[in-house]
């Protein structure tokens, strides 16, 4: 409803605005049933709420809501809110072909504020070369000499000087300080260890410096593949019950009256009721007895 409202404002005022992917947004038509196109783009050009009105304004639209409207007993009331009359749409229209003319307007004086910065830029940028260049080229007074001969004359000197180096102009060697101080001093010798140092004196960069640890080529990090699988097999068996019997038991060993499940005796004959209920007994006198030998004091 609150899209419909927005439309409707948009009939009196049609806003243009530059073409972003956001508007090819579609909303859904109750009464049609089908997606419209929210807004009309066209090219970089985008009216808002132009693909509504259009859809709002067709003779199809009219007769689905019609039809919606006699489906469903709705409020004959609301039924104008969700249509747009030929009027409003040619309305609608001249109100773009306005917003179109004022959209141009704004982009041109956009351009014309941009091209201003630019002239601007430009001239600020002419203006500081010219004030660097200017001091070069003015003539010394005392020599009398034209401001196009003095700069003539630079440039040849420029040029001859780059051309003939000579060691006039070089800055003469500082001399050291240990060298007055009259202490004498042993030349030893130079104590570069061959192939300990540094790159720049010629030694073996680190990286490729194989340890005598770790020399062999084919040495294994970690544990192997075997090994593995008998640590995973340890794992296996931890996970059993202690007192399990298999082809490793041990029958001198004791072993507690659970350490196979329970299943009230073998059932040979009889009832089944009876050999359960004959378990159970044993089962009881033989906790007690085992409480009474624990419960007994013992003799020191």
């Amino acid at each position: 409803y609150r899209l419909l409202e927005a439309a409707r404002k948009a009939v009196r005022a049609a806003q243009v605005e530059r073409y972003v992917p956001e508007h090819e947004r579609r909303c859904w038509c109750l009464c049609c049933g089908c997606e419209v196109r929210k807004h009309l783009s066209h090219g970089n050009l985008t009216v808002l709420h132009g693909g509504l009105l259009e859809h709002l304004a067709s003779p199809e639209h009219k007769k689905a809501t019609n039809r919606f409207w006699w489906e469903n007993k709705a409020e004959f009331q609301m039924k104008e809110k969700f249509l747009i009359s030929p009027q409003d749409y040619a309305r609608f229209k001249k109100s773009m072909v306005k917003g179109l003319d004022t959209y141009e307007e704004k982009e041109d004086e956009v351009i014309k504020e941009m091209a201003a910065q630019i002239r601007e830029v430009e001239h600020s940028r002419q203006e500081l070369v010219r004030s660097v260049l200017e001091p070069q080229a003015v003539a010394d007074p005392e020599d009398g000499s034209s401001a196009l001969g003095g700069w003539k004359g630079t440039n040849s000197l420029v040029a001859s000087t780059s051309q003939q180096p000579s060691s006039v102009d070089l800055p003469p060697t500082p001399e050291l300080d240990w060298m007055e101080t009259g202490q004498p001093l042993t030349f030893i010798g130079h104590q570069d260890t061959p192939g300990i140092g540094n790159i720049h004196s010629g030694a073996t960069p680190p990286w490729m410096v194989q340890d005598e640890e770790h020399s062999s080529v084919n040495q294994q990090i970690g544990p192997s593949y075997e090994e593995f699988l008998k640590e995973k097999e340890k794992q296996k068996l931890k996970k059993l019950p202690p007192d399990r019997v298999g082809a490793n038991f041990d029958h001198s060993s004791s072993t507690s009256v659970g350490w196979l499940p329970s299943f009230g005796r073998v059932w040979n004959n009889g009832r089944r009721w009876q050999s359960r209920h004959q378990f159970k007994t044993e089962a009881a006198a033989r906790n007690k007895q085992q409480s009474h030998r624990e419960k007994k004091p013992s003799v020191s």
